[in-house]
């Protein structure tokens, strides 16, 4: 049975989330599942209809009727400085390959531009649940520290960190796209379900949580606060008393463990909401009990370790360590310990585990180069400048879908910044918006069927992930470099 939590005042607002019932979900959910733009023309459709009714009525025989035949040269040249388009003004960087002066092209750039405003916040808005933005931008320009990993997910600083970190309007238009998608698929309970072979709910509920996260939409703050909230409540409610979230056993347990861990953690660090102190703390507490004695961790507790394991473990500790709260260190030096066993090339390449060492991958290399950043290595560190330009010239983001790689890669080329960045993320920013689902049911998500591992997880898998990685210019300060946002 689930540990029974007391009703404190935080536990009781998550509760009454849905207290309204469905009826008043749905409601909710038509407006926000809704572009934006749409919403506006059908309010100006609706105000214009009710100005012609009640407008004064002329006698029929005193109506004149107005018509306007525009002729193609009409449509063009110095009358294009008439047409409405023209006068918006785009606060995001426009990918190269869409010429704004195109009239089609430039309809669907307003059309993202609107859909990426959804999840902005006004920065002269006053939320008292949320601190002072100059203190916020203090905190990104200042970042000397683990604790301040997530301040740059604020939504009052989004249009900088996009603007600075190599993000554009239709990036982000697909990070909006991808959201009301996922939240489209959360069950009446607050749960979702993975589609693929692994089959695990927690593991479902913590990966769609995830990108509403990194993108700063919490219980609290946000216009998807009640989905966030119920499926906080359910992981919640699923949580054993020695903070097992596994849900499930087999080979997902320890993954969906520490996804969840994640969640919490980071749902902790961005609220401040007490009542997730101790889940959390529990959580982390139960990674730091199944750590093998070699290291690492792998499908259940104490038994020899992966890489692919341990990089979800670790990342559930680091962001722990963001949420102040209790990480040992002997459990990060042992979780390098198992990186030294599993590594050739100097350090340079990964293998899933000890006795395959001498056959690196490039999923697993980018997975472990992104731990030993958060362990420490510094950006001079021979393995992980070797490390990233093997990936790069080798695994190029513009080849087969490979959203597990992709998903770890374009964080450690982030943090790494300079050139590889650069060229990192051109290639697989624009290859993500471009596979993106953009008709029918499945309008936001991204197919699972091309990817080696997307067939495994599913469509959720796959959505998440690659909405994480489309999230990656504010999900985490880089390490390396500050970011002034003055």
């Amino acid at each position: 049975m689930p540990a029974a939590l007391a009703p404190s005042p935080a536990r009781r607002r998550l509760q009454q989330e849905t207290a309204a019932g469905l009826a008043q979900a749905w409601v909710r959910s038509l407006f926000r599942d809704t572009p934006a733009w749409l919403v506006s023309l059908v309010f100006h459709l609706v105000a214009l209809t009710l100005l012609a009714m009640l407008g004064p009525q002329e006698d029929a025989g005193d109506q004149i009727t107005l018509s306007m035949v525009l002729s193609a040269a009409d449509r063009e040249g110095s009358d294009r400085a008439d047409n409405p388009l023209d006068d918006v003004k785009f606060d995001l960087p426009i990918p190269e390959t869409i010429d704004p002066n195109n009239e089609e092209q430039r309809e669907v750039l307003i059309r993202a531009d609107q859909e990426a405003r959804e999840l902005r916040i006004d920065p002269e808005s006053i939320n008292p649940q949320m601190p002072e933005l100059s203190r916020v931008k203090q905190t990104i320009g200042t970042a000397s520290s683990i604790q301040a990993a997530l301040a740059a997910r604020d939504p009052r600083v989004r249009v900088e960190m996009v603007q600075q970190e190599g993000g554009t309007t239709m990036s982000e238009a697909a990070v909006a796209r991808a959201l009301r998608w996922i939240a489209s698929k959360q069950r009446p309970d607050g749960r979702w379900n993975l589609e693929g072979g692994a089959n695990n709910d927690m593991a479902a509920t913590s990966l769609a949580l995830l990108p509403f996260l990194g993108a700063g939409q919490t219980h609290i703050v946000g216009r998807y606060q009640d989905t966030v909230g119920r499926g906080l409540r359910w992981m919640l409610d699923h949580q054993r008393p020695n903070g097992d979230l596994r849900y499930a056993g087999g080979n997902t347990g320890m993954y969906a463990h520490g996804q969840a861990t994640i969640v919490l953690c980071e749902a902790f660090a961005l609220s401040g909401d007490e009542e997730l102190r101790v889940p959390a703390q529990r959580a982390l507490d139960y990674i730091v009990k199944a750590q093998h004695i070699g290291g690492g961790w792998r499908y259940g507790p104490n038994e020899p370790g992966d890489t692919s394991v341990l990089g979800w473990q670790l990342m559930a500790l680091q962001s722990g360590r963001a949420a102040s709260l209790t990480v040992p260190d002997v459990t990060l030096e042992l979780a390098n310990n198992f990186l030294d066993s599993v590594q050739s090339h100097g350090g340079s390449r990964y293998a899933y585990m000890p006795q395959q060492r001498n056959n690196p991958t490039h999923r697993l290399t980018a997975e472990a180069l992104l731990c030993r950043v958060y362990l420490g290595w510094k950006s001079d560190n021979p393995g992980l400048m070797e490390g990233l330009d093997w990936l790069l010239e080798h695994n190029p983001p513009a080849q087969q879908a490979d959203i597990y790689y992709w998903y770890y890669a374009t964080q450690a080329f982030h943090h790494y910044g300079g050139e590889s960045w650069d060229r990192w993320n051109g290639e697989m920013r624009d290859t993500l918006v471009d596979r993106q689902e953009r008709r029918g049911p499945d309008a936001g998500s991204w197919s699972p069927h091309d990817d080696k591992y997307g067939r495994e997880g599913g469509r959720l898998f796959v959505t998440s992930l690659a909405t994480c990685t489309l999230e990656v210019y504010y999900r985490h300060l880089p390490i390396f470099r500050q970011i002034d946002l003055d």
